[in-house]
């Protein structure tokens, strides 16, 4: 129980913080690029300072190691401050539940790299989920309808430019994941990634807010970063990540339902089936299909001949 609510109330903090960017961009004169800077900057330092305080040589080996700090520099330009320039304007263009359920096509992007990396044929049940996919995201963005759009280019374009981020922002930190803390490596990414658009903050004039503006920006750095990702991996103590991964659907639910609910965003009857059955595609990832017996067979990879 402990786990669940853990793995639930992260994602439902990261899934408000993309309602909250949505009311910062639709009703304020925030820059993008500036909450960004914001964001990484400052929970970037947070998650760093708890991490040196919780395992202090963990975040030396980072530090001082160059092939580390190597593999830091990579996932923090193209792994998160790719995925969150590129999340903040998808909500932009379109709105927090768009954004956040095509972030979620990631699953498929990352089938297709591997296969193409390691030489395989995606299993029968990778198969399963880039058709699911396909067809939510048909339905996502013509509302069913060959000849029109839900959705302007724009937001097409940064919606699955955030899936791709997204992916990379997965398979990119392997390497250190596999030797160090999460937070460590999270909170060093983001404190790079910060600092690699500093200059935002001053190109940019601070934004005029009223008292509600700088509480959501505190709560977008706060509660939805730092609170949000230790909540999150601190819920892999308790439960399997297969848990874990069908519980990140929390994150696009609560963000429909505060978009809908607070901000008065419409969704179409057509927007919803396609974000159901995107979100469909974690969930048929996360089921240990290989554990299942007479199932184990749809997780079978053949190699290229």
């Amino acid at each position: 129980m402990k786990g669940v609510l853990l793995a639930a109330g992260g994602a439902s903090l990261w899934g408000g913080s993309g309602a909250a960017a949505q009311y910062l961009f639709s009703r304020t004169d925030i820059n993008t690029n500036w909450l960004a800077a914001m964001r990484l900057l400052l929970a970037g330092a947070l998650l760093l300072l708890w991490s040196t305080y919780k395992a202090p040589h963990q975040v030396r080996a980072l530090a001082t190691n160059k092939k580390n700090i190597f593999y830091l520099v990579m996932f923090a330009v193209f792994g998160m401050l790719n995925s969150q320039i590129s999340y903040f304007l998808a909500v932009k263009y379109s709105n927090a539940p768009t954004a956040t359920v095509i972030q979620y096509l990631q699953p498929v992007i990352i089938i297709v790299w591997l296969a193409i990396a390691e030489r395989h044929w995606p299993s029968r049940l990778d198969n399963i989920s880039v058709v699911v996919a396909l067809i939510g995201t048909f339905y996502l963005v013509t509302g069913g309808h060959l000849n029109t759009l839900t959705l302007t280019p724009r937001a097409i374009l940064w919606g699955v430019w955030c899936a791709v981020a997204a992916a990379l922002y997965t398979l990119l930190p392997r390497p250190l994941l596999e030797h160090f803390d999460a937070l460590a490596v999270c909170g060093f990414a983001m404190l790079l990634a910060g600092v690699c658009i500093i200059p935002e903050l001053f190109i940019h004039p601070v934004p005029h807010l009223d008292l509600l503006g700088w509480l959501l920006i505190a709560y977008i750095i706060v509660g939805g970063t730092m609170f949000s990702y230790t909540m999150f991996l601190q819920s892999m103590r308790y439960i399997s990540p297969a848990v874990t991964g069908i519980l990140s659907a929390f994150e696009p639910l609560v963000a429909t339902l505060l978009a809908v609910t607070l901000l008065g965003t419409r969704l179409t009857v057509a927007a919803v089936f396609g974000s159901v059955l995107i979100l469909l595609t974690t969930v048929i990832q996360a089921i240990p299909m290989d554990r299942i017996p007479g199932l184990h067979h749809l997780t079978k990879k053949e190699p290229w001949n």
